[in-house]
């Protein structure tokens, strides 16, 4: 079958209010203008950009064009359940539309695309615990029940943060949190759920009642990473699991722009971005935003699958903020080639813009590059600012001992600037009584000095936290 496998929900759209980086459309030389949230008529999937952060301000968007999280191609895993007597918890995580096989049946029943609990003759309920590919802040869950009749009552969702990788077992003593509401379930249908917790998330437990069967979970969102594990390392800027999201395209008319930065290898034509043939002036394009502010070294195109709609050429553009400039001139592309170029020394980006002539389809788009000092530092501070009370608490009392002051600084979050961060590390100090800052002093030997130079050592020490 020809085009993308991954089916858009269902029903209305929700929409939710996120921050965002940036400002406007991108426009391409020959590219009619078009606002912000239109739709290629007759296109089997909508096109709704992913604004930036970076700026202040709020909009709306359809959660279900950011990129699932709980796709089993960026790694995700169910690392326990309940129970699994009649079909695997791990279709969940499949990123395939759930199939039928009308009359199939094995030693345990029918045949289902799923995940399906036996019947449960006690009061209680079933779980899942789902990895996440890529952790990350969540604004919207699909809970898809397509082709079971025997489904659960109701389901509700939590997520939790936990460092490393953490056993079922130990995940239940974790801190877990409410992820919407409950949701009445009904059969053969997708239930979209907004999420408005803005914390970082790296486990979610789908949780039905009493008993039954769901085809597929999505977790949708904006990856976050932690920097720690990236900083001073060449890394795939567009990466997904690395923080970089295709915000927007021209068209996509046959499969998603959010397979262009998976990180597994493509599996069919299917698995990357393709648009409908061009019969106009003009070219397609699609637009990344990368992990944060980077220069690229080398851009990786990859057409494998594409060997008769391959584009003939592509371009890249870069930038920060106002106009696109050029990173990569027009340059020739071959069907189903793993093509790498490198880029000409630039200044540092923000956003990709990959144009291709005229029209076709990519698998991959990697670009290979490292953080500018001004993305590091703001990769850190969005990382500090998107953990839980409980981790960012955590993080900071290995700055200062002091539970009141990393209390305090924790709930002044976000902070804009390393320096904002400093300055109220800095106050708040001076403002804790004498006996805590006694305390602190006690038990670190660091403190110990003269009174004037604490806060130079609390400085230092929140600069190695969210900079490299």
């Amino acid at each position: 079958m020809r085009g993308g496998s991954l089916r858009s929900p269902a029903g209305p759209s929700p929409c939710l209010k996120i921050g965002r980086r940036t400002g406007h459309e991108p426009d391409v030389a020959g590219e009619p203008a078009r606002t912000p949230l239109a739709s290629t008529a007759g296109a089997r999937h909508r096109q709704t950009p992913v604004h930036d952060r970076r700026r202040a301000g709020e909009m709306s968007i359809d959660f279900t064009t950011l990129p699932d999280l709980c796709d089993e191609r960026l790694g995700a895993a169910v690392v326990g359940r309940s129970d699994e007597y009649f079909a695997l918890a791990d279709n969940l995580l499949r990123p395939e539309a759930p199939e039928v096989r009308p009359g199939a049946y094995n030693k345990r029943g029918q045949w289902m695309d799923g995940w399906e609990t036996r019947r449960r003759r006690a009061p209680g309920a079933d779980w899942c615990i789902v990895r996440l590919g890529a952790p990350g802040i969540v604004r919207g869950v699909v809970v898809d029940t397509a082709h079971f009749t025997t489904h659960p009552a109701e389901c509700w969702l939590e997520g939790c943060a936990a460092e490393g990788y953490p056993s079922a077992e130990e995940l239940a003593e974790a801190e877990w949190m409410p992820l919407g509401s409950k949701t009445p379930l009904s059969g053969n249908h997708k239930h979209l759920v907004n999420v408005s917790q803005p914390a970082r998330i790296t486990h979610v437990r789908l949780n039905i009642a009493p008993d039954g069967g769901i085809a597929r979970l999505r977790v949708h969102g904006e990856p976050m990473p932690d920097p720690r594990d990236i900083w001073g390392m060449p890394l795939d800027l567009a990466g997904l699991e690395f923080g970089g999201l295709v915000v927007d395209c021209s068209d996509m008319y046959f499969s998603q722009r959010h397979h262009l930065n998976q990180p597994t290898t493509p599996a069919s034509m299917a698995d990357g971005w393709e648009t409908r043939r061009r019969r106009g002036p003009g070219n397609d394009w699609v637009v990344v935003r990368l992990a944060d502010e980077g220069t690229v070294r080398i851009a990786e195109v990859d057409t494998r699958f594409f060997k008769g709609n391959a584009p003939a050429s592509f371009s890249l553009d870069g930038r920060t903020d106002g106009d696109w400039s050029p990173l990569l001139g027009r340059t020739g592309l071959r069907p189903h080639v793993r093509h790498r170029f490198r880029v000409p020394n630039h200044s540092p980006v923000t956003h990709v813009r990959m144009n291709i002539f005229p029209d076709g389809g990519v698998a991959r788009l990697r670009l290979w590059g490292s953080l500018s000092e001004r993305g590091a530092e703001d990769l850190g501070l969005r990382w500090l600012s998107s953990l839980t009370v409980s981790h960012a608490e955590s993080e900071l009392s290995a700055v200062c001992g002091a539970p009141t002051w990393a209390a305090e600084v924790a709930a002044a979050r976000p902070y804009a600037t390393l320096a904002d961060l400093q300055a109220a590390g800095a106050r708040t100090w001076v403002e804790l009584k004498d006996d805590e800052r006694r305390t602190a002093v006690g038990a670190d030997a660091d403190l110990d000095v003269d009174p004037s130079e604490q806060q130079q050592v609390i400085g230092q020490r929140l600069a190695r936290l969210v900079t490299p």
